[in-house]
């Protein structure tokens, strides 16, 4: 996505227009823990690709969110990693333990995390009362400074401490996460 296309203005607060249910409880609940953010408005970003107008801006480097599962789609996983870093399946699973690893389907991603391909963030953990998804993150997202992902859809992105998330969502959604090395 170019820059121009994207709305250059930096929010610091929620959007005060029309938006989904899902969107605003993400706001409404960093508000709550105290969590500071900035948010940027955008077209449809499909993929990380998509969003590297949107790094730009928010000057920090968005990260791929894939959802997982094991072949029984018994076990569910959502990875953080670099957007930039290949992704093999076998290296994961042999650090999590789990035989042959795949993209979970789009009915388990809404159900278990209330988000759509193309919206996966790690915000979706919050609509995850069950615990049912497991958080994997990468080494080298966990040391990062400052986190970027969507508020549970496409259109929006969002900067925060990546300290705020491990210390103060994670907590409050009642999440923990484990550390991989791809």
């Amino acid at each position: 996505m170019t820059l121009d296309k994207i709305d250059p203005n930096i929010y610091t607060s929620a959007p005060v227009d029309e938006r989904l249910p899902k969107e605003m409880a993400v706001y409404h609940l960093l508000d709550q823990l105290g969590i500071s953010y900035e948010r940027v408005d955008h077209p449809v970003a499909m993929t990380v690709e998509a969003c590297h107008g949107v790094d730009q801006i928010l000057n920090i480097h968005i990260c791929k969110n894939l959802f997982l599962c094991n072949r029984q789609k018994t076990d569910f996983y959502l990875l953080l990693m670099p957007g930039d870093k290949p992704f093999k399946t076998k290296d994961l699973s042999k650090q999590i333990n789990s035989a042959r690893l795949s993209f979970a389907d789009e009915e388990h991603m809404e159900e278990y995390l209330n988000i759509t391909p193309g919206s996966v963030s790690i915000m979706g953990l919050m609509n995850d009362v069950e615990n049912r998804v497991k958080l994997l993150v990468d080494e080298d997202v966990f040391y990062e400074e400052y986190l970027g992902f969507h508020p549970c859809i496409n259109t929006t992105s969002l900067k925060t401490r990546a300290k705020d998330i491990w210390d103060k969502f994670l907590p409050a959604v009642g999440h923990e996460y484990t550390l991989v090395k791809l």
